[in-house]
């Protein structure tokens, strides 16, 4: 029997723990944390979207970054087997909008629960609040680990699962970049992704707080449309979030590093331009003794109507009556093209995960080994990988993960 030492209590460290478990090994998991899952408390604002049930061709499609990298290990360990593991440990589960898979309790402590459940059943050793100071290799091969205390653990295998730079309060403070630097690895440049984007026009203040459903996002780099989307979004006092901008911050934030980049909503965009004008023009028709700005009502919130208003250059106090077409067509455009303009995203704090990591052309994708040091494996968000929201980035964690924790286990038998 081997002994596997797994550096990470999260999603892919306890499924890396589980199945090196499973294969017949012995298996020590450090957590510097008083608990294990702490950042997978806080996902899917607790309720934990633990992966999606769409086919294996849109959950590729859902990376981002290196998704020909995760062919192996999505193939090796399933959405549908992830939905399956966690069903045989007990865990019940329901399906939502967009194939989002959650735990029917609608709590994420139930998902950790029976991760934890499961390790103790495998005898797996659990050490928690003890922080690994680095991993030590010697000729080519892993040794051991050194805690922060001094003690060094000598194993046969290590599993780096330590997650990215996002959400530091949960002990995601990128110490997995550190130790994979000094075994030789390349960390690619990091970022904080899926996170809300700030704009630099006043009027976002003004819509803080208001949610926008069925619309359509692009984003351009001048005439460059980087990213375009349907779906739901939210003004904050500093500009915007929801998921339709979150997975926009996944595609556009090196463009975003270089220079401000523009936003464009279709607030209507089950609507032609000439289905917009005619909508219009029958609202204006049912209020023309209005005035322009008591005649908006159907088409927007309240909150939006001040603004909306604002930016069409109509008197607010003109009667609907005298607004000419080219002013209504104006407007029309305005609401099919409602623009503002991105100037950076928030910070890691704010991001759900960390674009970049160490350098998946350095780790084999069929077994998640470091093709620098043997009997090093790393999984879930320390590596190069990310995806748009959804489910998509626990999917990653548990297929790297699972691959991580068999193949560390079969090499050891």
């Amino acid at each position: 029997m081997g002994k596997i030492l797994v550096i990470g209590g999260g999603a892919a460290g306890m499924m890396a723990a589980v199945f090196a478990a499973r294969n017949g090994q012995k298996v020590c998991l450090f957590e510097k944390n008083e608990k294990l899952g702490k950042k997978l408390f806080i996902t899917g604002k607790g309720r934990c979207n633990l992966t999606n049930a769409c086919d294996m061709e849109e959950l590729l499609d859902a990376v981002v970054t290196n998704r020909k990298f995760l062919y192996s290990s999505f193939y090796g360990f399933t959405n549908e087997e992830t939905m399956e593991f966690f069903e045989e440990l007990g865990l019940k589960m329901k399906t939502e909008r967009g194939n989002r898979v959650f735990p029917v309790s609608d709590h994420s402590s139930d998902v950790i629960k029976v991760l934890q459940d499961e390790l103790r059943k495998l005898n797996v050793k659990l050490c928690l609040k003890t922080e690994v100071a680095r991993v030590e290799e010697k000729d080519g091969h892993f040794f051991g680990v050194q805690l922060k205390d001094g003690t060094t653990v000598q194993g046969d295998a290590c599993i780096i699962a330590t997650g990215g730079n996002s959400y530091q309060t949960t002990g995601s403070t990128g110490d997995g970049y550190r130790f994979a630097r000094e075994l030789g690895h390349t960390v690619t440049e990091i970022a904080p992704a899926l996170v809300p984007l700030e704009i630099r026009e006043r009027y976002g203040k003004d819509l803080q707080g208001l949610s926008l459903r069925n619309v359509e996002a692009a984003v351009l780099d001048g005439e460059k449309e980087l990213y375009r989307d349907f779906g739901e979004m939210l003004f904050t006092h500093y500009g915007v979030s929801g998921p339709l901008i979150l997975s926009a911050s996944s595609y556009i934030g090196k463009r975003l590093r270089e220079r401000p980049l523009k936003l464009v909503i279709d607030l209507k965009p089950a609507l032609s331009f000439e289905q917009m004008d005619a909508r219009i023009l029958r609202d204006f028709e049912e209020n023309k003794n209005r005035q322009f700005k008591n005649s908006l009502g159907k088409l927007f919130p309240s909150k939006l109507i001040l603004v909306m208003i604002s930016l069409s250059g109509i008197c607010p106090d003109k009667k609907v009556n005298e607004i000419s077409k080219e002013e209504r067509q104006r407007f029309a455009a305005l609401i099919k093209g409602f623009t503002m303009t991105i100037t950076k995203t928030r910070d890691f704090n704010e991001a759900i995960i960390t674009q970049g990591g160490v350098s998946v052309k350095e780790i084999n994708p069929a077994t998640m080994e470091s093709k620098k040091v043997k009997g090093v494996y790393f999984a879930g968000e320390v590596l190069d990988l990310d995806a748009v929201t959804g489910g998509f980035n626990l999917q990653i964690a548990w297929s790297t993960g699972n691959a991580a924790g068999s193949c560390a286990a079969d090499d050891e038998i």
